[in-house]
Parts: structure tokens; C-alpha cells; sequence
């Protein structure tokens, strides 16, 4: 606390600013993006605006010495938007006039370009994302959603998969990932090394990681709230594009003008006819340590798609309506045979999740706004694994996971000044969700089975003080039953926010959440070891409602073109379960009830210069567990535990070209240590938990190249060249103990390894 005392002494002074002094700005037929990134190094300003109103639009300047008004007095005649100073350091940006700008509510952006442009931190605490305009990053050819967010202060992704990634210690399972306001339960392709979304489609991201707004429920950890495309515009445009592993097309087709378009994409993989190097190296990731690298007489099918369909309809400037769909597709059959006593065996295994959404926005008045959405979600899991004899069935054994999640919510939005903003909602979601394993031999037998539903009846409040002169304030309130649980469950969030002065910012944030669907291990009848996790709901009894308390503080310091941003933070959890250590011996198989500690800090450096860009990045997280039963009721490291990592990248940009190159290092995750007593049984001497995997670090290159095919026409271009793990580094990522439901089956020590170095390409045309 002294040393974050002396820091704001030493801060406060600043630089007295004055938009009336001048400069000599030129621009020369650049996008707006960088017009603005511009004006806001030269008259120290921060823009805020949404990514529609400014996507395609390019402009001119001459060089002149202007004033921040005579700037953004150009501006509004090139574009036709509209300009707003509010507190002589924001510009808001709207398509309306200052009297009705009152209705956009856009937030107070923080830093630009956080670890690249189109990545910002508003005063919320929220990182908002956009693939549109998003610069390169390492080892990523394509704007990636999930992988951007992995290169975030405390968010982890100790397994090296898209979706699969540890936010400030919590597990997977605990982030919510929301597509225009559908849940979406799917992992990710090719069992989670590849996002389940086109990373192309054009969207607006918003990822929360703390100081949550009361409207978001269902999860602890963190928020992806993506949204695609809201503007109507009035020209065809259309993409298409493939890599390494798959193929994608994007059409946007203007029906009525400025009232009706339709947007559509589709992405399949093309692995089941040809596999690069690419694929072959996530794919020996992936199917590392199951009978699909092991057995050579065999025969693998693979492929995945997904698609998505929205409609967006604005009969006038107060209404706004749309209906998207959602489509995600993975398929796997598996074949392999054992010619000594002639003998088949079939892996099939099908993940989908459909989604269906529908929304309305209303503005009632220049303060009144009313946003109402419904959804529908349809996940399922079906997985076979079929033995056959001399051409005959003798044995199936399924896995089912289902779950049917809807709901619908209305919001109301009143601002009353530029200082206070109001908000109330209503949220009804029912979740039905079901698993069941099934052995099918000579008889039915049912190993394991459950189908649960809860519906939930959610009402919140927040509100929002904003001033300048004294600091901004979020205050929220969230009560929802669950009927089938009879439970009620209050969540406080409150967020603070003091500017200081122009470089110097403190936040501080407070929430409780709680979350009834999450995922378990299950014992598995098959080697084959991929997709070993289903989605349960919350009983009355040995699967309780979880429970999240946060807390977190730090500062942000900018100046020109360097950027600080620190956070320390605690999280409890309560009523955390956790198959116990009997997962090994089926006659001692059952859920352990524990809590689990987190404390860590966040701190991120970035300095832009000379068209280079540069970051670091570094978090601490301590993150222990203790449950009944357990470890002798002692506490030990959980397995999201990873002490250090620290992260670095750098950048540069020239016209059309970027090239960056990052690196990652972080301590190894927890593993138990594990001996054979005389009995041949696995015992766990040391406790839970008390070894370290090696440090895993990896190197990672990219760059792209944007070019126009035609002066006479838009048809423009893009390559672009990734490796990942550029040095070949050989990493330990997890160590663990996999059992057959078997007494006579052997206790198998199962090792697995970071990917490979892996090159990718990319190749996509625009018009």
C-alpha cells in the first residue's frame, strides 16, 4: 500500500490540455480506424464509438494546423457520424444528432489497442474485442476470438485449447460464451484445439473477467458475449478463405435498403479428404496417448462445420429486430480390427450445438431504451464405442449428453442525465439436462444415468453514476430463484472507477455469482480417451449450487503511447465438487463437496513506437483446494494452479504488411504423485496434488499481407504464414491416471504433450 501511495504522488502532476490548441494533422486515404487512432495521440482524447458506425469507411485530409472542433468538424462532413466531447476527453461517436446521442450509452475506453488494435479496456474493467480491425498477433493468421483472450492478463489455457482456458484460476466450465444471446455449450473443433466459431464473421466481443454488469448470470469466471453484425448496409459483400485445416465463405446481401439484410457464413474443414501439416500435428496433439496413435491398423474419419444465418431488420430508426441461427458440427468415426481372433471395433462420436436466437430493441424515448431477446440452445453428445466378431455385433457401449437450454429477458434502459443511468431486467431460462451411460452386451445395462431440469426466474437492477470530477460508479443487483432447487440466490456487484487525471485511473471491484451447470469426469469403457467430460446440473444433494465470491483493485497508467495496467485480486468458491480419487477403484466411486482460494495479480506493460508495438505481460495465481474426504480433509494446489506466466510479443506494421512475434513462459500445473502398495493397489502417499510439472515455454511467428487485386474495382486480398512452437519445444502439459471400470484392469500413467511445431497458412479474398 506505501509503494501504490508513492506511485500516486508521483503520477498526479500532468500536462493542462486545451481543445483549442492546434496541430497539423493530414490524412491520405486511411480508415477511419486509424484517423481516430491518430487524432487521439496527437490532441491526448479517448473515442468511443460502436464498431458498425465506423467499419468501411475511409478518408482524406488536407495537412492543415487544426483544433480538436475544426477536426472533428471534417470529420462529421466526410462521414456523416456525429461527434460528441463529453468532459473535454471523450468523443462519442453516434449516427445521431447531440440530442439524441443520450441513447447509446457507449462506455469510457480506457486504453486502445490493448495488446493489439481492435483490443480495448473501457472503465467497466471489460476487454471489448474486434475481429474486424484486429492487428496481428502471434501465432495467430486469423482474427481468433478465444485465442485473443488467451493472451490476456490471468487467462490460461494450460492444455492448448481454443475454448478450454482457466480465467484467474477458475476452471473451464466456469466462462460463459454467448452468441447473440445464445449459450453456446460446445468446446470447440477437433476436441478444443480449433474455435467453434468463423473468426472472420463480423462481430462486436465484450469479455468480462470482473466487475460484471447484474444483466449476466449462470457463470463465476468470466463472460464472452459476442454479437454479430447490427448495420444494414447497402452493399453485397462477400468472402471467402481457407488454411491449414479448413474452408469458409461469408456473404452479407442488402434486401431492402437501409431496412433489410441477411448474413450468412459457412466453415467445414476439408481434413477427411487431405491433411497438411497442419492438421497432422494438432491432430497428433489431440489423439496423443489413445488407441488412435497407438494402433496403425486403423482407419480415421474426421471433420467438423458450423455455420451461422442472421437477419437483421430495422423498419425504422426506433426499432431494430433480428433472428440468428447457429449451427456447430463435429463428426468422428473411427475404425480399427485385430486380425489374430478377427475382431472390430467402432468409435463413433457426433457433438453438435444448435442455436436459435430472436431480438428486439426499442427506443421509447432519448432516455428510454427497451432491449428484448429470446434463445433456444440444443447441445448434444452422442459417442458409440462398437465391437464386433467374425462380421457381428457383441457389444455397444454409448454415451449420451443432452441439454436443451432456453430462455427470454427484457431489459429497460433509462438515462436519465449524463451522469446517472438506470437499468432494470427479467431473465426466465429453463435448462433440461441429461446424460446416461450404457453398456450393451448380452444384456441392457445402465452404468450411470441422471436427467435433471431447473428453471430459473431472474430480476435485476443496475446503476450507473458517472462523474468526472469525483468518480464513476456501477452498482448492481441480481436475485434468481430456481424453482426445482427452491433456492434463492442474491448477487451484489459493485464496480468503482476514479480518474485521477488524464494518465493516472484507480478501479475497484466486488461481485458474488453462482452457477448450477458444470461439467464432470466420467469413467470411460474405451481407450479411445477424447471427449471423457459431461455437463450436469445442481441437486439437492451431492452436486450443490456453486458459489463465487470476487474482489479485485489496481491502477491504469497511460501516457502517449505507453500503457500500465495492474490488478490484484481474491476469489472463494464454495461448494466446488470434484470426483474423488476412487474414480480409479469402481467399488469406491463418488462427488467430494470442497472450497477453493484463489489470489493472484495481473500486470501489463505496452509501449507503441516507430510502427512497433510491444508488450509484457505477467500473472501470479495461487490457487489451493480442500474438500472432505479428500487429502485428509488438508488443503493442496488446485489443478488450475499455475504460480507464474508470463507472456511477451512484439509487432510491426508497415502499409499492408505485419509480422509478430511472441513468447510464453509459465510454471507446470499440480499432479499427484502416485505408488503401487503389495497389493498391487495405487496409493497416494504424498497427498494430492504436490508435484509440478516441468516450466512449459514456446515461441510463436506470424504475419499476413493485405493487398487490392484491382484499382478499378474492391476485390482485395489477404495472405498470411503462422508457426506455432516455432523452436520444437517438447512440453509436459499434463500427467494424470486413467482406470477401465475394471478391478482387473491395469492403472494406466497417462503423459501428454504440447503441440509441435505446427506452420499454418491463410489465403482469403474480400469484395
Amino acid at each position: 500500500m506505501r509503494l501504490i501511495y508513492i506511485l500516486v504522488l508521483m503520477l498526479l502532476p500532468t500536462l493542462a490540455f486545451s481543445q483549442e490548441e492546434a496541430f497539423y494533422i493530414e490524412f491520405k486515404d486511411i480508415t477511419l480506424y486509424d484517423a481516430i487512432e491518430e487524432i487521439e495521440s496527437t490532441y491526448n482524447v479517448l473515442f468511443s464509438y460502436k464498431d458498425d458506425y465506423v467499419k468501411d469507411k475511409k478518408i482524406s485530409l488536407d495537412l492543415k494546423k487544426r483544433t480538436l472542433s475544426e477536426t472533428l468538424n471534417k470529420l462529421q462532413e466526410v462521414t456523416k457520424l456525429y461527434y460528441n466531447v463529453v468532459d473535454q476527453r471523450y468523443v462519442i461517436v453516434s449516427q445521431f444528432e447531440n440530442n439524441q446521442t443520450i441513447t447509446e450509452h457507449l462506455d469510457r475506453i480506457v486504453i486502445r489497442s490493448y495488446l493489439a488494435k481492435g483490443i480495448e479496456k473501457n472503465s467497466q474493467g471489460a476487454y471489448k474485442i474486434y475481429p474486424s480491425r484486429l492487428g496481428i498477433l502471434p501465432g495467430l493468421t486469423e482474427p481468433d476470438v478465444l485465442e485473443s483472450i488467451q493472451l490476456l492478463p490471468g487467462v490460461l489455457s494450460p492444455n492448448e485449447t481454443a475454448s478450454g482456458f482457466f480465467v484467474r484460476g477458475g476452471a473451464s466450465d466456469q466462462n460463459r460464451l454467448i452468441w447473440d444471446g445464445i449459450n453456446i455449450y460446445h468446446k470447440g473443433h477437433l476436441f478444443g484445439m480449433i474455435s467453434p466459431l468463423n473468426p472472420n464473421v463480423t462481430s462486436e466481443i465484450k469479455f468480462i473477467n470482473k466487475g460484471t454488469h447484474a444483466r449476466y448470470g449462470e457463470r463465476l469466471s468470466s463472460v464472452t458475449d459476442i454479437s454479430s453484425g447490427i448495420l444494414i448496409s447497402n452493399q453485397l459483400k462477400a468472402e471467402i478463405g481457407f488454411n491449414g485445416v479448413n474452408t469458409d465463405a461469408i456473404l452479407e446481401i442488402p434486401l431492402i435498403k437501409d431496412k433489410l439484410n441477411i448474413q450468412a457464413s459457412l466453415r467445414r474443414s476439408y481434413t477427411d479428404v487431405y491433411e497438411t501439416a497442419t492438421f497432422k500435428q494438432l491432430a497428433d496433439k489431440v489423439f496423443e496417448s489413445t488407441k488412435i496413435s497407438q494402433n496403425k491398423n486403423n482407419d480415421n474419419d474426421f471433420s467438423f462445420l458450423d455455420y451461422n444465418i442472421k437477419l437483421n431488420y430495422k423498419p425504422n430508426i426506433k426499432n431494430n429486430f433480428y433472428v440468428s441461427l447457429i449451427g456447430i458440427d463435429n463428426q468422428l468415426d473411427y475404425r480399427s480390427s485385430e486380425a489374430e481372433n478377427n475382431r472390430d471395433f467402432n468409435d463413433r462420436l457426433n457433438i453438435e450445438n444448435m442455436g436459435y436466437g430472436l431480438g428486439w430493441n426499442h427506443i421509447w424515448s432519448t432516455k428510454l431504451s427497451q432491449s428484448t431477446k429470446a434463445f433456444f440452445s440444443d447441445y448434444k453428445l452422442n459417442y458409440n464405442y462398437i465391437t464386433s466378431e467374425d462380421g457381428e455385433q457383441v457389444s455397444d457401449f454409448e454415451k449420451r449428453n443432452t441439454i436443451f437450454d432456453s430462455g427470454i429477458s427484457t431489459e429497460l434502459n433509462y438515462k436519465a442525465s449524463s451522469q446517472n443511468n438506470y437499468t432494470v431486467g427479467y431473465q426466465y431460462t429453463l435448462k433440461d439436462v441429461a446424460y446416461a451411460f450404457v453398456n450393451t452386451a448380452d444384456l441392457r445395462f445402465v452404468l450411470d444415468t441422471e436427467q435433471k431440469v431447473v428453471q430459473s426466474h431472474s430480476v435485476f437492477g443496475q446503476y450507473d453514476y458517472k462523474n468526472s470530477k469525483l468518480f464513476d460508479i456501477s452498482f448492481g443487483l441480481r436475485s434468481t430463484y430456481f424453482k426445482e432447487l427452491d433456492a434463492l440466490r442474491l448477487e451484489p456487484r459493485l464496480l468503482v472507477f476514479k480518474e485521477l487525471n488524464k494518465r493516472f485511473k484507480l478501479q475497484a471491484s466486488a461481485e458474488i455469482k453462482n452457477q448450477i451447470i458444470s461439467e464432470i469426469d466420467e469413467t470411460v469403457l474405451s481407450d479411445l480417451s477424447l471427449e471423457n467430460r459431461v455437463w450436469r446440473l445442481a441437486n439437492a444433494n451431492d452436486f450443490p449450487i456453486i458459489n463465487s465470491k470476487h474482489a479485485s483493485a489496481g491502477f491504469t497508467y497511460t501516457y502517449n503511447s505507453f500503457s500500465f495496467d495492474t490488478d490484484l485480486y481474491y476469489k472463494k468458491l464454495k461448494n466446488v465438487t470434484a470426483l474423488s480419487l476412487g474414480f480409479l477403484n469402481p467399488e469406491n466411486n463418488g462427488f467430494n463437496s470442497g472450497d477453493q482460494n484463489v489470489l493472484g495479480m495481473d500486470v501489463f506493460v505496452k509501449k507503441r513506437f516507430n510502427g512497433f508495438n510491444s508488450w509484457v505481460s505477467y500473472s501470479y495465481n495461487r490457487a489451493r483446494s480442500q474438500f472432505k474426504n479428500l487429502n485428509n480433509n488438508k488443503s493442496f494446489k488446485s489443478k488450475s494452479n499455475v504460480t507464474h506466466a508470463v507472456s511477451t510479443a512484439l509487432s510491426y506494421k508497415l502499409n499492408g504488411f505485419q509480422v509478430a512475434l511472441g513468447w510464453k513462459w509459465q510454471t507446470g500445473k499440480p499432479y499427484t504423485i502416485a505408488d503401487t502398495n503389495n497389493d498391487g493397489e495405487l496409493v497416494f502417499n504424498n497427498g494430492v496434488n504436490t508435484a509440478e510439472l516441468p516450466v512449459y515455454h514456446r515461441l510463436d511467428l506470424s504475419s499476413t499481407y493485405s493487398f487490392k487485386m484491382s484499382k478499378r474495382n474492391q476485390l482485395r486480398g489477404k495472405v498470411g504464414i503462422s508457426v506455432r512452437n516455432l523452436y520444437n519445444r517438447k512440453n509436459l502439459i499434463s500427467r494424470e491416471y486413467r482406470g477401465n471400470n475394471s478391478l482387473d484392469d491395469p492403472i494406466e500413467l497417462i503423459e501428454r504433450y504440447s503441440i509441435g511445431i505446427t506452420p499454418n497458412f491463410m489465403f482469403r479474398l474480400y469484395w
